[in-house]
């Protein structure tokens, strides 16, 4: 059975607020990140996933090496 999962940090790099999505499945990595501008609220992420999820552009895939933050 094929696991995957999906993980989303948001952190402040001064100016803005970003996301970093990590999406980990088959023993590959791969990520995107977001540029939220102001402070997102937890229900303006959620709203952002919902929407937006789908059209992401994630990097080319990498063999992942370690345990990931998430």
């Amino acid at each position: 059975m094929n696991k995957s999962s999906i993980c989303l940090t948001v952190f402040f790099e001064d100016p803005f607020w970003v996301g970093v999505f990590e999406r980990q499945a088959q023993g590959e990595l791969t990520v995107c990140k977001v540029t939220f501008g102001a402070e997102p609220k937890d229900g303006e992420v959620y709203d952002f996933v919902l929407r937006n999820y789908a059209s992401l552009r994630f990097s080319p895939a990498v063999a992942r090496a370690g345990q990931s933050a998430c």
